[in-house]
């Protein structure tokens, strides 16, 4: 039986080694060894390397910010510069950008202290200095008193009436937007109905969302509302933040106010995604929508709360994630009452359906299988009237399909913004 002189472990944590810290760094490491440090360095190069970084269970970047954590928890700040330069400097497929890097040193500062924290930020700051230029990353002047936090966004209140609530994601990656994105929600939520998409797509778009007329912290005047009012608050707050031509994207409600806007401020939208929605119901819908509105007027919200729930959720989602159900029975019947009663009387009156052929932008209507409100058929009467639209149907999703499927919604909206 012959004898393999390679220590396999040794080589395969030699190569996970080089993999994260580069062959600059552990070939200096190597030609630095001597009699005295040799076995220390065969030791973490078999059992770090090895045992702990060839394991499959967690990918490298994962790892790096393990390592990122424990080295700031201890204060082990010639390991932690070492693993920040590698971080920054390594493989595409486990590189951190410097927002990665600021939000693991940020959850440091929660469960390491402050202090520790505030340690590892004079470091990585140091480091980003000498390696940015390689990355493309600047440390540009900015003001702690402007810094919002990045999974609601910068909220302000337009400065025309009805006043209206609305929250601005810059691009988290500090380049200029690849797109401006708008976010209008369904009847009865408000813009918090949007975070999850918000924070997917603000990585490197500039995402707008915003209550309507009637919603969450917008003003509710007392009046029967139509589209035509809702498209005109939209336009007035892009007008107010000088967006330029957007890509909108609404959900039942939200979808009917985008198709309006197209056609009544066509400079204002450059594509849109229209998800669970109509541009027009039957008459017999139409009366449902009264019905609404008087139960509303003589009884409040809470007695139409739970058939709303049985319509915007499956019976298996509302079985399945009955806390979510609670947070948006919650968000309806505290809407204001004028306002939600205003704002039925829009959507029940919606009527684009003859003028889709006048929106000119490209459109993604998507559908929930499921979905009872809006079904299949109204989208597909929708993606057939507007000459650039394509139709997209979500399985196992009713009518708030950006809630029930988040990650089917996303992908669509995602791969929608890669054509335009």
């Amino acid at each position: 039986m012959s004898f393999d002189p390679i220590d396999h472990d040794f080589e395969r944590g030699l190569q996970n080694r080089r993999t994260v810290l580069g062959d600059a760094w552990v070939d200096r490491s190597l030609n630095n060894a001597n009699a005295f440090n040799a076995d220390f360095q065969n030791l973490i190069t078999r059992f770090a390397w090895n045992e702990i970084w060839g394991r499959p269970g967690l990918d490298h970047k994962t790892r790096r910010a393990i390592v990122l954590s424990i080295t700031t928890a201890l204060g082990r700040w010639e390991e932690f510069d070492l693993h920040v330069r590698a971080a920054l400097l390594g493989e595409p497929d486990s590189r951190l950008t410097p927002d990665e890097l600021k939000e693991i040193l940020m959850q440091s500062a929660i469960y390491a202290g402050v202090p520790a924290a505030n340690t590892a930020f004079t470091h990585a700051q140091a480091i980003l200095r000498e390696v940015g230029a390689q990355i493309g990353y600047e440390l540009a002047p900015a003001a702690p008193g402007d810094a919002a936090h990045a999974g609601s966004g910068r909220e302000s209140r337009t400065s025309s009436t009805p006043v209206l609530h609305y929250s601005v994601r810059e691009p988290r990656n500090g380049k200029a937007p690849r797109h401006t994105v708008v976010l209008s929600h369904a009847l009865g939520c408000d813009l918090t109905m949007w975070d999850a998409l918000a924070n997917t797509l603000s990585v490197d778009c500039r995402v707008i969302a915003y209550d309507h007329r009637g919603h969450g912290s917008s003003d509710a005047p007392d009046a029967m509302y139509a589209m035509a009012d809702l498209a005109d608050d939209a336009a007035r707050l892009l007008r107010e933040l000088d967006t330029g031509p957007v890509v909108w994207v609404g959900l039942s409600m939200g979808g009917m106010v985008g198709q309006e806007l197209a056609l009544r401020h066509p400079s204002l939208v450059r594509a849109l995604v229209l998800a669970n929605t109509t541009g027009g119901y039957p008459e017999a819908a139409r009366t449902v929508w009264e019905q609404r509105i008087a139960t509303v007027r003589e009884q409040g919200i809470e007695a139409i709360a739970d058939a709303v729930m049985g319509r915007y959720f499956h019976d298996g989602y509302r079985a399945e994630k009955a806390g979510t159900v609670a947070r948006f029975r919650r968000r309806v019947v505290s809407t204001d009452p004028v306002g939600y009663v205003g704002c039925c009387n829009a959507v029940g009156n919606v009527d684009t359906t003859a003028r889709l052929g006048a929106i000119t932008v490209p459109a993604l209507v998507i559908a929930g299988e499921l979905d009872q409100g809006t079904p299949v058929a109204m989208a597909q009467t929708l993606a057939d009237g507007i000459p650039e639209a394509r139709l997209t149907v979500l399985r196992e999703a009713s009518h708030l399909s950006a809630i029930e499927q988040p990650q089917a919604f996303a992908e669509a909206v995602v791969e929608f913004l890669g054509t335009i």
